[in-house]
């Protein structure tokens, strides 16, 4: 029974009716008709709002059925908190910043196995098949030796969608300030070392001076070199020596040829690689300049290079060797690397001739001197393809080849007779038919001799001679003769008869009036055309190829409709 926007379940109601001894009774016509009213003012805000259980305001606009408690609530008075998230119902999260001791138990470990310890290393925190030490061969339970101290117990944190991907959730600042002082302290006696050292070196170089300057004051020009070089210059304060990259007399790089089309001049690395003079008149032996790469080609510089990867060789395979500190050991030892790969060479091949025998193959002359002198050219493409002189390679398809089925032994494709194609080895013509071998051949020669002697229908003509061919020749010759001389006299008649009778208006008049003739002929056909289906017309019937005469577009022009006329329409 539903009272004052209250849903009472039945053990409410009878132990209510119980307490008043009176059946509760039906809401009268009166009093429901004040509960409107009282709800309408509400509406209309002229009386207060109706308070729930806590004193505040129910809004008079929400519907019955959602404002009213179901029975199994147990609301007594009006209320929303049916229509709130439940207390019991909410998840609780651990809260962020929260440190979880992790690792190994610091203190005593154990020197007796335990029972519920691990039997694998000893550890009570876990079991055998959760340790993650190396499986031992006789574990500390049957040992009693060498126990593993106990790990912290991890709890299972429950963190909402934000403490999941915070990465910073658990982690201690104290570690990280401890590693910056660490690293504080290292860099600073790091600081101090390098101070000393650099203290060290100039005061020796300066005690080292001194005693030259006072023992050779008279040969000035003998430690020259001592002095700085133009484009350097020393700074005391960092002390280093600033060098640059060119002195400021020499001539730039880029400045040596001033054509555009000379050597690339690359201004991020300063290089000029090419030689700028290239294609001058220049004599080269007097150029200052011939590119950077000259250094790189010329001299000993591949040498250099050689020795070089031999020493970075040695090094890896355990040799104490250096190209600029030791350039001399490094020089024999590479000697006596080359002459134990010459012994060890010809030792092999020795000992192979000696077990196998076989030494006057190898001393006999090549093939091409034993069968023939060949000169056989071949020119290749800067991309390695062959160009000419060598003949190619057979190109085998994507496809499968050489795949017989239906009993043959030859492809489709491999017979052709009259315009298509077949297979060779029964001289079908039907593409995936069975073979019939010989017997196939047969009965296709048997079916052309057929059609042969059905087309032929008589016998053939003896072959004629050499010279009734001539003959036939000069015949026909003559008989074209006869028919030109013919044509040309019938047009000089007609020429001279049309020239008298008509003069040159007459025969225009006449070509116009068949031209417009010839258009209204072309007019009544293109709308035939033009009401047919354009799938149903004839193909090109839209279109002509012969360019129009003068007395054609005169008689378009006549026949044109001007829409610009006002008489047009009662034509």
């Amino acid at each position: 029974m539903a009272t004052g926007g209250l849903n009472l379940p039945p053990s409410v109601v009878a132990r209510k009716a119980k307490m008043e001894e009176n059946e509760p009774q039906k809401m009268s016509r009166e009093d429901w008709r004040k509960e409107k009213e009282l709800e309408e003012m509400r509406k209309a805000g002229t009386a207060p709002a109706m308070k729930d259980e806590e004193g505040r305001d129910i809004n008079p606009h929400i519907p019955q059925y959602i404002m009213q408690a179901p029975w199994y609530f147990g609301a007594e008075a009006a209320t929303l908190k049916h229509q709130r998230q439940q207390p019991e119902k909410l998840k609780e999260y651990s809260k962020l910043g929260k440190l979880v001791k992790k690792g190994v138990i610091e203190g005593s470990v154990a020197t007796k196995f335990r029972k519920g310890a691990c039997e694998n290393c000893g550890a009570m925190t876990h079991k055998k098949k959760d340790c993650v030490e190396r499986p031992r061969k006789v574990g500390a339970k049957f040992s009693g030796d060498n126990f593993a101290p106990d790990e912290h117990i991890v709890p299972v944190l429950e963190h909402d969608f934000s403490g999941k991907r915070d990465r910073w959730n658990g982690y201690d600042p104290d570690d990280h300030q401890r590693i910056h002082e660490e690293w504080a302290r290292v860099e600073e006696a790091k600081r101090m070392l390098k101070e000393e050292k650099l203290d060290a070196s100039f005061k020796a170089q300066e005690g080292e001076e001194r005693e030259v300057r006072a023992n050779n004051s008279e040969d000035e020009d003998k430690y020259a070199d001592d002095v700085d070089m133009p484009g350097q210059k020393f700074e005391t304060k960092q002390r280093i020596t600033v060098r640059n990259l060119r002195i400021r007399e020499d001539t730039a790089k880029y400045l040596y040829n001033l054509d555009p089309n000379s050597a690339f001049y690359d201004p991020k690395t300063r290089s000029m690689r090419q030689n700028p003079f290239e294609n001058t008149s220049r004599d080269q032996s007097e150029v200052k300049f011939t590119g950077d790469n000259f250094v790189r080609f010329s001299g000993d510089a591949h040498e250099f290079s050689k020795k070089q990867v031999f020493a970075w060789d040695a090094y890896e395979s355990g040799t104490e060797v250096h190209l600029q500190a030791d350039p001399t050991k490094l020089e024999l030892l590479s000697k006596e690397v080359d002459k134990r790969k010459d012994t060890f060479k010809t030792t092999a091949k020795d000992s192979i001739l000696a077990k196998y025998g076989g030494e006057e193959h190898l001393e006999a002359p090549s093939k091409q001197l034993l069968l023939a002198q060949t000169e056989n050219y071949v020119e290749y493409s800067r991309h390695g393809t062959i160009i000419k002189g060598q003949e190619k390679g057979a190109i085998r398809s994507k496809y499968e080849e050489d795949m017989y089925n239906n009993n043959h032994t030859s492809v489709w494709g491999s017979y052709w007779k009259d315009g298509r194609w077949g297979y060779k080895c029964c001289h079908s013509l039907v593409k995936e038919a069975y073979c019939t071998g010989e017997a196939g051949k047969e009965a296709a020669q048997n079916l052309l001799m057929i059609e042969n002697q059905d087309n032929t229908g008589s016998e053939e003509e003896a072959p004629k001679s050499l010279l009734e061919q001539h003959q036939e020749k000069l015949k026909e010759k003559d008989k074209k003769k006869k028919k030109k001389k013919k044509k040309k006299k019938h047009k000089k008649r007609s020429s001279s008869s049309s020239s008298e009778e008509e003069d040159e208006d007459k025969v225009k008049e006449r070509k116009l009036k068949e031209a417009l003739k010839k258009e209204e002929d072309h007019q009544k056909k293109m709308e035939q055309l033009m009401k047919m289906d354009e799938r149903k017309r004839p193909y090109n019937s839209m279109y002509s190829e012969a360019a129009p005469t003068e007395e054609e577009m005169e008689a378009w022009r006549l026949k044109q409709r001007r829409m610009d006329d006002p008489m047009s329409h009662f034509l």
